[in-house]
């Protein structure tokens, strides 16, 4: 659901990228606390990196449409919602200067319908299941597929909303919102496999790295002279156990990355997206615009000096997923630093 420039006008897109700045100055401060340990900024990089890859997977939905994924909810739901938004915004950003996919002028007109909008509606709704659900890894799970096939749809009416207001061509709202909902109602479903799938794989493991999930795991139950109490809590694992077991989680997710982008990403649809489909069904591409970063060297996912498509399409895939891990743990190492630096200052402050 990549917007190009020319969809949405300059004032509308104006407005879109303040209020995408807004967004992301409110989440850099609310990363802040979820950044709490010093696993959690790699981990978050990684996260941007995971979604980078899998969105080059488009999976087919229709006759002649595909999807990807979107990755608010799951960012959310593994990362948190303040480290979710930034998330997708770094993969946002690197896509558009790297691979000019999604326009640099529609920067915050996606940032605000693929990453904010995702992210409120996924995690409120994840929120609001694992509230009443009961306490076990199988519903939290399932409240991850719920959440993720509900923001999928949610961004088609942002999206519909925002051309509402900003649109660049004349056609009618009601068959635009009605196309956009029906086809991406499918493509969340994809992404609700996916994100389900994910987060039940980390919660397999290390559910204690699952932002989502904390606090949420139910006592385990023993059966005692035919009643069931609380089994005793078993002891915390040490800290070297802790660390080793983190970084074989995030060098196995990276190398998961690096095998999508850079093998799987081959075998993707060619077919074009939700929007990028409607789009042309219904006119509202008639004023796209040529995007500024086109003659990029990896422009289209590709290694413009590489005649191999294979090669040239994995090579793009495995140097954009490097790029986004480096950029993406730089910010959130930044952002946890910040947050250790000014601890002992509230300390201090609290103290007096």
């Amino acid at each position: 659901m990549h917007v190009p420039d020319g969809f949405i006008n300059a004032p509308v897109s104006a407005v879109a990228g303040v209020v995408a700045a807004g967004a992301v100055a409110v989440s850099l401060r609310g990363a802040r606390r979820e950044l709490g340990g010093e696993r959690a900024a790699p981990l978050a990089g990684l996260v941007a990196a995971f979604i980078f890859a899998v969105q080059m997977l488009n999976f087919p939905v229709a006759a002649g449409t595909s999807g990807h994924l979107l990755g608010g909810a799951l960012a959310a739901i593994l990362v948190g919602p303040f480290t979710g938004v930034l998330c997708i915004a770094v993969v946002l950003l690197m896509q558009g200067i790297l691979f000019a996919d999604g326009g640099l002028t529609a920067l915050g007109v996606n940032i605000t319908v693929m990453g904010v909008v995702t992210v409120v509606v996924a995690y409120a709704l994840f929120r609001g299941l694992t509230g009443v659900l009961p306490r076990t890894r199988r519903s939290t799970t399932a409240a991850a597929f719920v959440a993720a096939l509900v923001s999928v749809p949610a961004a088609a009416v942002a999206f519909t909303a925002i051309y509402a207001i900003g649109g660049t061509t004349d056609v009618p709202i009601g068959k635009v919102l009605t196309a956009m909902v029906g086809v991406h109602v499918l493509i969340g479903i994809g992404e609700a496999v996916i994100t389900a799938l994910t987060v039940g794989a980390v919660l397999a493991v290390r559910p204690d790295l699952v932002h989502g999930a904390r606090g949420l795991a139910a006592p385990l139950k023993l059966r005692v002279d035919g009643e069931l109490v609380d089994a005793p809590a078993a002891a915390p694992a040490p800290a070297a156990a802790r660390t080793h077991s983190t970084r074989k989680v995030w060098a196995t997710g990276l190398v998961a990355a690096l095998l999508l982008a850079g093998f799987v990403s081959y075998y993707a649809s060619a077919n074009p997206d939700g929007l990028e489909k409607v789009a042309a069904d219904k006119g509202i591409d008639e004023k796209v615009e040529e995007h500024g970063a086109a003659d990029s060297p990896l422009a289209d996912y590709g290694v413009k000096s590489i005649t191999d498509p294979r090669i040239s399409g994995g090579l793009a895939g495995v140097i954009g997923v490097g790029v986004t891990v480096v950029v993406g743990s730089g910010v959130f190492w930044a952002v946890h630093r910040r947050r250790t630096r000014q601890e002992p200052a509230t300390t201090s402050h609290g103290s007096v």
